[in-house]
């Protein structure tokens, strides 16, 4: 007994990990995982079935855009909401009842009549978008302060890994039927599955229910973002952003500024996601080894000096080797700036979080608008500049110390 006590003790600075602990965590990292995984699936599953929404509602492009507008609008201002839903029901209740809302969502956007029910529902979407952001993430953050070991960078690549499965379940789906509520059906069974296996294995919510409980007695409604909140704000906003626009426009620039064919244009978002999606497996472990915030300082910097090059050399080769920059820089920016947040308390991570979904949600149709107004290069170069204030923004944050990366 008193041997296993202190490898409990020593698992935060590297020694061994009894298999009781171990065991504990993995079942609490799957289940967190389940929640990155749904997120990511089912912004991926609406997002991919734009073309098809614009369609049946006949839609302009400027309506679509407006659309999209809606669910990053529902996203900013839900921060009053979701800060007094964490304090009242804890990350766990509100992860799992966010879950389920998102999966109902689906089902409600596919059977919208027009275009102002369908803004209400995005703009309810981000709302909930919002709520699963913050609860997954205090989630995230209390498995690594429990167990003393980084998995938040892990996490975040499940998020990758659903919208991959959800853009591979509208494939199949749209190859089967054009019907967009058959295939949201679909995505919504399979979501609520996800919903039903995290519920097996999320935390408790007793902390959440203390700093509740201590709040109420100080008779205020959320603290004051403190300056080290703000920066963190500032950096989460910026590297989101800059994560969204290259998802959503590296396409269109291999084809219409680097001039590359159709078949080698699609290579450019294949580069952006595979590099994030490989850099946040390994993440945890830069962190173990470097700090949070020498992985932030240094990614952020690879990723705007990269596709900053990648923008002055043109062309096919630079500009793929300038994503993967973007790709591999900027991929551990989120998981660190959320875990820091998180030590601030939940106020702190609700509004970072925020940020977060709304700088993901919002800043793609703002690069879009920036393009239009002069061209996609300089929308790009938007990208690289976002990149850069991250940089900047990580010299004036507080990194939580250094611990063990997952096994």
């Amino acid at each position: 007994m008193h041997q296993s006590r202190d490898h409990d003790v020593r698992a935060g600075d590297g020694g061994p990990t009894p298999a009781p602990a171990r065991r504990a965590f993995l079942r609490g990292q799957l289940a967190i995982a389940a929640l990155f995984c749904s997120l990511g699936f089912q912004y991926a599953t609406w997002a991919s079935r734009i073309p098809a929404l614009k369609k049946d509602l006949g839609l302009t492009a400027a309506e679509v855009g407006v659309l999209l507008m809606a669910a990053g609008v529902g996203a900013a201002v839900s921060f009053p909401l979701v800060a007094m839903l964490m304090r009242r029901l804890g990350s766990r209740r509100l992860a799992l009842a966010s879950h389920l809302a998102l999966a109902l969502l689906l089902l409600a956007l596919a059977a919208a009549p027009d275009y102002p029910v369908a803004l209400l529902v995005m703009c309810v979407d981000g709302v909930f978008v919002g709520c699963l952001n913050v609860a997954m993430n205090a989630q995230g953050a209390a498995l690594e302060t429990g167990h003393g070991r980084n998995a938040m960078a892990r996490l975040h690549a499940t998020f990758s890994g659903g919208s991959l499965l959800a853009a591979l379940l509208a494939s199949v789906t749209t190859l089967a039927t054009p019907s967009v509520t058959a295939h949201f059906g679909v995505a919504a069974a399979l979501l609520l599955l996800l919903g039903a296996y995290a519920r097996t294995g999320l935390l408790a919510d007793e902390p959440a229910a203390r700093e509740a409980e201590a709040g109420s007695k100080k008779g205020r409604r959320w603290a004051v973002p403190s300056r080290m909140a703000l920066w963190m704000c500032c950096a989460m906003v910026f590297g989101t952003i800059a994560e969204g626009a290259m998802n959503d426009w590296s396409t269109l620039y291999m084809k219409e500024v680097a001039k590359a064919s159709a078949e080698v244009a699609p290579l450019g978002i294949a580069v952006v996601s595979g590099m994030m999606v490989l850099a946040r497996l390994f993440a945890d472990g830069w962190r173990g080894r470097w700090g949070d915030g020498r992985v932030v300082l240094l990614g952020s910097a690879l990723a705007g000096a990269g596709l900053a090059f990648a923008l002055v050399s043109g062309g096919v080769v630079p500009a793929l080797l300038g994503f993967a920059c973007v790709g591999l820089g900027i991929a551990a920016v989120t998981p660190c700036v959320y875990a820091a947040a998180a030590r601030l308390g939940s106020d702190s991570l609700t509004l970072v979080a925020a940020m977060g979904t709304t700088g993901l949600l919002a800043g793609p149709p703002l690069i879009g608008f920036l393009a239009s107004a002069s061209s996609l290069a300089w929308g790009m170069a938007a990208v690289a500049a976002s990149a850069a204030v991250v940089s900047l923004c990580s010299t004036r944050i507080r990194w939580t110390p250094v611990v063990a990366a997952t096994n």
